[in-house]
């Protein structure tokens, strides 16, 4: 059976209630979250830098290695061809066992050129993994006090919080899909979070723009949903003005 419009606001009032109460528990944790997010996404890239440079540690310490080794090998032959030097035969071997010896020779220099070099950037680089090494444990330290202090008003509100979620997935069940889908998207837009309100001493409850009276009429009816035409709110009703009765004076008794 279809809904009233009635019911239909009643349902849509009793849904921003349960929406007001829970934002008044995210409020209480303020700009939280975001910071604990923020600081393990912070926290994400520093590792992911600190990983980036121990694999160019581990890159250089073999490129040491293949360096030292190409050292040796270039020793060894030299060794070779100072061995064969002694047994030439004629000039042309003679000047061709030099050449290969000062190429090996060059080749020493040049591999002893990159180790040190190599050394070098390990030095440099080694001097960055740990500055970033001390701004990482800092940023950890910032990161557990926030979600200390964080869990520690999760912790105060979890309950409620669990019963307002549980009611709010009860109460959006009794909502069609439509009209759920246009409460969602005003609220998103609404900068209090207020998607259904009431008429207030003659104004819109969410924007304070005066509302005609016949509009209110119109409203009280129940009979159409009907939105603000400034700020496009959902009225659900006009609160009525509760007048005070008026004080009577007590009389002075004569003396």
């Amino acid at each position: 059976m279809e809904s009233t419009v009635s019911q239909k606001l009643e349902a849509l009032l009793n849904l921003q209630k349960l929406d007001s109460r829970l934002d008044a528990i995210f409020k209480v944790r303020g700009a939280l979250p975001e910071e604990v997010q923020d600081l393990e996404d912070e926290i994400i890239g520093y590792e992911t830098r600190l990983e980036k440079f121990n694999n160019d540690l581990s890159s250089l310490e073999n490129d040491i290695k293949t360096f030292k080794e190409n050292i040796k090998e270039s020793e060894k032959l030299i060794k070779k061809y100072q061995e064969q030097q002694m047994n030439v035969r004629n000039n042309r071997e003679y000047d061709a066992i030099t050449k290969e010896l000062e190429l090996q020779d060059l080749e020493i220099q040049v591999s002893k050129k990159k180790i040190g070099e190599s050394q070098a950037r390990i030095e440099s680089k080694n001097t960055d993994v740990e500055a970033l090494k001390e701004v990482l444990s800092e940023r950890q330290k910032d990161l557990d006090t926030k979600k200390k202090e964080l869990d520690t008003i999760v912790s105060e509100s979890e309950n409620e919080e669990s019963k307002l979620k549980n009611d709010r997935e009860k109460a959006t069940k009794k909502i069609e899909d439509r009209l759920l889908k246009s409460y969602n998207k005003i609220r998103d837009n609404a900068k209090n979070g207020l998607a259904v309100v009431m008429v207030k001493r003659g104004a819109c409850g969410g924007c304070f723009n005066i509302v005609p009276p016949q509009r209110q009429a119109d409203i009280r009816e129940k009979k159409k949903l009907i939105v603000c035409e400034h700020c496009g709110r959902i009225f659900a009703g006009v609160e009525d003005e509760i007048e005070e009765e008026p004080v009577k004076k007590k009389r002075s008794s004569r003396s």
